[in-house]
């Protein structure tokens, strides 16, 4: 179950950064009410989650595919595509995440 709260921890937090540039400084209501509603889902998600999943690990998983999905989505929804640098930066934090999940100590520790 831990994975599952932290899928929708992750689509918490995406709906609520992706919201944050549409809100206008929180001038707009509905983008703004989103941003809350999202973090608000993501931090309670999230701490569901850690309840079977180590912290390091959970916050890991979830800043990393946070990252990759808010960069794809903005390049799509924004038009901010990411240049060769951002790429191979996405790179290697997919790298580093994948080595602390499967090669650490720490991600055998899941349950």
């Amino acid at each position: 179950m831990g994975y599952f709260y932290l899928i929708i921890a992750i689509i918490g937090e995406v709906v609520g950064t992706l919201s944050l540039k549409s809100s206008n400084g929180f001038t707009a209501i509905l983008p703004s009410t989103l941003v809350l509603i999202g973090y608000g889902i993501a931090f309670y998600f999230m701490i569901l989650s850690m309840k079977t999943i180590p912290v390091a690990i959970t916050y890991s998983i979830w800043s990393g595919v946070g990252i990759a999905a808010v960069t794809l989505i903005a390049s799509i929804k924004f038009g901010e595509k990411p240049d060769t640098f951002a790429l191979i930066g996405l790179g290697f934090i997919i790298v580093g995440i994948t080595i602390l999940v499967s090669l650490s100590k720490m991600g055998a520790k899941i349950s």
